[in-house]
């Protein structure tokens, strides 16, 4: 016999007994449906860990703090000394996976804008790398490589500004009066002076020797869209810039930059950011950098122990839901041998006309095969439409909070996968019967009634 008269035997053989075949598939159905439910559970918990993270930053990236690398395993006298320097930024980006790196350097100031003032922290950054770290630009332009006194601010910083001439300035601090300063259309003063603008009311008295250091006039090019993160409540420039503010500050202060650094470590930058292409790649690329002996700060760290939550849930729920699965094949393992004893008569006639032995068993596993692909399938079609329920519930009772994930997902790569899987449990349930259907002899099976 050929594979399509196989096919259409089956298919004649189920519909005769169509109850019993309807019940066996009807518990395929539910074991599938439960599988997949529970699985989209877990799904659904992992993927919401990954939204609620990405909320508090970029997942592929890694910070490199200025502090050297101590494992619990090393006494003191082992722990690598590193420092943050052209020659650290130089060998990130050999890397294998690493799209850029960003040094960065951090000096606060006190800026002026007219008669408001504020406290304003000042990041210098390579503007080349800025869009690759996702700065985007709301109003102006982001930094190019050729500024030299440009600054752009995050959406915050024009809030952080009051008038210290007002009666108790202070409650005009941080926006509260309402009204925020133009940072790009005005002149703009930086000054490493804290008093500056302060009426002699306000000022702290100081050592009358004291001289203010000369403050720089710097320009607003660019405000930054809201990022809700850290961006907003910071200022850039170009990195160079920045350091030669920072030194012209040092020598108007009468500060010897040998005696300054004397006992202080070899850092040149704060903090270093290296943004990975890939995000599976980000632990790996995380680890090389931790065995260059420097410490290491990711989101991916938080992910990670999620992501071993996420995924014993996914094995306790996949378990609980793999019971009726079991359940189910052993109700296709029945089917089929009472079917074998419905049919032994039959058998017999069909091997003494001739048919061989491997199509009699073909025959019983394509007949089990069907019952795991159409529950399969009823079962896929039922777990779409409870998860689509449990989504409408979430969305209810948890509002925005819920995020935008849901409580349920189900990726085509787990329905194939389950609509798979429940054929494969209908062949194996039915291999037993199969198999015992095939080794019948053929004067017995005829002699019964």
């Amino acid at each position: 016999m050929n594979n399509l008269d196989l096919l259409k035997m089956a298919l004649g053989n189920l519909w005769k007994r169509k109850t019993r075949t309807f019940l066996t598939i009807l518990g395929v159905i539910i074991g599938t449906s439960s599988i997949v439910i529970m699985l989209s559970l877990g799904i659904a918990m992992d993927r919401s860990f990954q939204e609620q993270l990405s909320q508090m930053g970029n997942l592929n990236m890694i910070e490199i703090h200025n502090y050297g690398y101590y494992d619990d395993s090393m006494d003191s006298r082992q722990s690598k000394k590193v420092s943050l320097n052209d020659q650290a930024v130089a060998s990130f980006k050999q890397i294998p996976g690493v799209e850029a790196v960003m040094a960065t350097k951090r000096a606060h100031y006190k800026m002026g804008v007219g008669r408001m003032v504020g406290y304003v922290s000042v990041i210098g950054i390579d503007p080349n790398v800025m869009e690759a770290f996702d700065f985007k630009i709301d109003q102006g332009r982001l930094l190019l490589s050729t500024d030299k006194d440009a600054m752009v601010f995050g959406k915050n910083v024009p809030m952080d500004f009051y008038n210290p001439r007002l009666r108790n300035s202070y409650d005009y601090r941080r926006g509260s009066n309402g009204n925020t300063v133009d940072l790009i259309s005005n002149s703009l003063i930086l000054t490493s002076d804290m008093s500056y603008g302060e009426t002699r009311n306000n000022r702290i008295e100081e050592d009358s020797k004291y001289t203010p250091p000369k403050p720089h006039n710097v320009k607003g090019v660019g405000i930054l869209a809201e990022s809700f993160s850290e961006k907003d409540y910071y200022a850039y420039m170009n990195i160079t810039a920045l350091e030669k503010i920072i030194e012209e500050d040092r020598r108007a202060n009468r500060q010897d930059s040998s005696s300054r650094n004397r006992g202080r470590d070899t850092n040149k930058y704060e903090t270093i950011s290296v943004k990975v292409k890939d995000m599976n790649d980000v632990e790996k690329v995380q680890e090389t950098i931790k065995a260059m002996g420097f410490q290491t700060y990711s989101l991916t760290d938080m992910l990670k122990s999620m992501k071993e939550t996420s995924a014993k849930m996914q094995a306790i729920l996949g378990g609980i839901g793999a019971v009726s699965l079991f359940v189910a094949a052993i109700g296709i393992t029945n089917t089929m041998i009472m079917s074998i004893y419905e049919r032994t008569r039959e058998i017999g006639v069909m091997k003494v006309l001739g048919a061989n032995l491997p199509d009699i068993r073909k025959l019983f596993l394509v007949e089990a095969g069907i019952i795991g692909f159409c529950g399969g399938i009823a079962g896929l079609v039922l777990s779409y439409t409870v998860s689509f329920g449990l989504n409408k519930i979430g969305r209810g009772f948890l509002g925005s909070m819920g995020g935008t994930t849901g409580m349920s997902v189900i990726p085509i790569e787990l329905a194939i996968a389950a609509v798979l899987f429940a054929t494969f449990i209908g062949i194996v349930s039915g291999y037993s019967p199969a198999r015992r259907a095939m080794n019948l002899s053929a004067l017995e099976a005829i002699k019964t009634e």
